[in-house]
């Protein structure tokens, strides 16, 4: 899907949150990225293969 050089991490790999956007729906909650992950405002997201990653932001405050 990507045609940006360097190309953006791919939806399969750990680093695929790292890929641009191209559609930002924020009054729904969600964004599409170049490799075809729909990520969530929960941090959840959908994967091109129809898997699902649960949402996963930290469940502790960060120290400041």
């Amino acid at each position: 899907m990507c045609v940006h050089q360097p190309p953006c991490p791919a939806a399969d790999g750990f680093d695929r949150e790292a890929a641009r956007t191209v559609a930002d729906h924020p009054e729904q909650g969600w964004s599409l990225l170049c490799n075809g992950t729909v990520v969530f405002d929960d941090t959840g997201e959908l994967l091109p293969d129809g898997r699902i990653v649960d949402p996963h932001r930290p469940t502790t405050p960060s120290a400041a």
